[in-house]
């Protein structure tokens, strides 16, 4: 009896002890496996953390270059940010490249990133609103400068009217004054031609003979004209023989004077004291040679113009 009773004790003791360790097993395995779960989801999480942190880089990075070409083309100065673009390109190679990547220094930098970005967004809206307003300010001088080239265009219009009416006046001007020196002009009338021979007598009339003749009196009157100031007037006579050579003789008094820009040889010359009175003029020219038979004729000049004209005939 009592040695099966220390055979029971002994049976219950070893089985006490093997369910003992087999639980101590059992919680090894059990704790073991725990943590492998733990470092499982550990690892996942960071791998979830670190392909995040990878995807929001690409994300900065395309609107980091969005940004960078819109305030280029707005004319602004992009070489700092190029740089902040070099460094977030590094740190997207870091990221993919690293199998112990530190996340939360990668979280970090994306938030500096993402307030750089934050302030470029501020500054791209201050440069389109500069822009506007210098838009409008441009639309603004276009139209002025539309509106002056029109004034000008207007102006100079009103210039070439104002310089043909100039013309025309100084034109109008010029033919008023021409025609008031015209008028003014000398104006011989009644002509008298007289042969002259050496005798003294004298022939009156429009023909003569060759032999009855040694000088020539060509005599005038002076119209009233009240244009015509009273002063001394200076006369040029012309006596042309039948082939239209003007007879001259320097010794004799012959000279030349200015008809229309040219140098002209006179016959005879002289300067009288107009009076206004209706008065006689006469011119006596003396020549040794004699005259050839033919047409003569008499032409007279004063004051640039040619005043008047007669001939006779020598027979």
């Amino acid at each position: 009896m009592d040695h099966n009773s220390n055979n029971n004790s002994t049976f219950k003791a070893a089985l006490i002890l093997a369910l003992a360790i087999a639980g101590f097993f059992v919680f090894l395995y059990f704790q073991e496996k725990q943590e492998g779960d733990l470092k499982s989801i550990e690892i996942e999480t960071k791998t979830t953390e670190a392909d995040y942190a990878n995807l929001k880089l690409d994300s900065l990075s395309h609107e980091l270059d969005m940004k960078i070409e819109a305030l280029a083309a707005l004319g602004a100065r992009v070489e700092e940010l190029e740089k902040v673009k070099a460094s977030l390109q590094r740190d997207k190679r870091n990221l993919s490249n690293s199998k112990s990547a530190n996340v939360n220094e990668y979280t970090s930098r994306i938030r500096e990133y993402e307030l750089i970005i934050n302030e470029q967004e501020e500054e791209l809206r201050k440069l389109r609103q500069e822009n506007t307003l210098l838009g409008d300010e441009n639309k603004n001088i276009a139209s002025n400068n539309t509106k002056l080239r029109t004034d000008n265009t207007q102006l100079k219009t009103e210039k070439e009217a104002l310089i043909d009416t100039v013309i025309v006046y100084t034109r109008d001007n010029n033919e008023l004054k021409e025609k008031v020196t015209i008028g003014a002009a000398l104006r011989p009338q009644s002509y008298l031609v007289t042969a002259i021979n050496r005798r003294g007598k004298e022939r009156e009339g429009d023909e003569f003979k060759s032999k009855k003749v040694d000088r020539i009196k060509v005599s005038f009157k002076l119209a009233e004209n009240v244009l015509t100031k009273k002063e001394n007037k200076t006369v040029y006579l012309r006596l042309m023989d039948p082939n239209k050579n003007v007879i001259s003789d320097m010794a004799l008094g012959s000279g030349t004077f200015t008809f229309g820009g040219k140098q002209t040889i006179y016959t005879a010359m002289q300067t009288i004291s107009y009076t206004n009175t209706n008065q006689t003029v006469d011119f006596i020219y003396d020549r040794d040679t004699k005259y050839e038979k033919g047409s003569y004729t008499i032409e007279l000049y004063s004051e640039g113009f040619r005043i008047g004209q007669t001939s006779f005939v020598i027979k």
